[in-house]
């Protein structure tokens, strides 16, 4: 990040992006089994705007593979650095909260993992057949990495037939060298066209809000459609620390709205946009 964008003025937050947090209760008991069972998930991590309204309704989204990436986005509330080892268990203590959540529908992600083989790819669809032993009724949802652009990896994730592959695009593509200095742009489209030709359905999701023009959010919107991803969300993205990259707008609900009807001419089967949208917010009413 260069002098300049340190230094950017900081906007004031709108009204529509002040949360109320009304669930204390709800979200009690769901962190109290998160920390009995010494389990990360994103929602926690990533400072997510909508954690109270998900606990509350006693979803989560895991986070595996640790809560260390290897990764440094500019955009990111997830600890960065060294990773430690994965531990034997950390499988069987999410099966653990998924039994005792009673969860229909399950959303698994993880941190990068760019010091492993295969980016994780392994434990990844070993958490998905686990899972469908554990809960066969339950919906299976993965947000996965990039795999650095190790297909075959990729292919393990697929062939554990998840019921949902999401691959968060997060910015348009002339920030996306700035905000994700690891990750390719072209990779990321590749490999959701690779999930969008398999029989799982193909998800990603982007952020507004650093800076990009109109034209640099329709072309991704084009790009994705062009590869057939099915279900798209769309969040205005919010500053975690004063470290990270400065938002450069607040979009307004109607704008957010216009991007969806767009969105949808465009072939989407399904769009969740808002400017406190996440790329779980809400996953299990695309199954509805």
């Amino acid at each position: 990040m260069n002098e300049r964008q340190l230094k950017t003025k900081l906007l004031r937050k709108p009204p529509w992006l002040k949360v109320r947090l009304p669930y204390a209760a709800e979200c009690r008991k769901i962190k109290a089994t998160l920390a009995q069972l010494k389990l990360h998930t994103v929602c926690q991590e990533a400072a997510c705007p909508n954690i109270a309204e998900c606990f509350a309704s006693g979803t989560a989204t895991f986070l595996i593979l640790g809560n260390i990436c290897t990764r440094h986005c500019l955009y990111c509330n997830v600890q960065h650095g060294e990773p430690l080892p994965i531990a034997e268990n950390e499988v069987d203590r999410l099966l653990a909260a998924v039994q005792k959540m009673d969860l229909k529908y399950i959303v698994v992600t993880s941190v990068t993992r760019d010091d492993l083989p295969d980016g994780g790819a392994g434990i990844f669809a070993y958490c998905i057949n686990n899972l469908r032993q554990v809960r066969p009724e339950c919906k299976i949802e993965v947000l996965i990495p990039d795999f650095q652009g190790d297909f075959p990896a990729l292919e393990k994730v697929i062939a554990a037939h998840p019921d949902v592959i999401n691959h968060n695009m997060e910015t348009v593509k002339p920030l996306f060298p700035h905000l994700r200095p690891s990750g390719n742009y072209n990779i990321s489209l590749e490999l959701l066209s690779r999930i969008a030709t398999s029989s799982v359905v193909a998800k990603s999701g982007f952020m507004i809000g650093f800076g990009e023009s109109n034209d640099d959010i329709l072309r991704l919107l084009d790009d994705l459609a062009a590869v057939s991803c099915a279900r798209l969300t769309i969040g205005q993205y919010q500053r975690p620390t004063l470290k990270h990259w400065p938002v450069a707008k607040y979009y307004h609900p109607d704008e957010f709205a216009r991007l969806k009807e767009i969105a949808c001419k465009l072939g989407f089967k399904y769009v969740e946009a808002g400017p406190l949208v996440r790329s779980s917010y809400h996953a299990a009413r695309a199954e509805l």
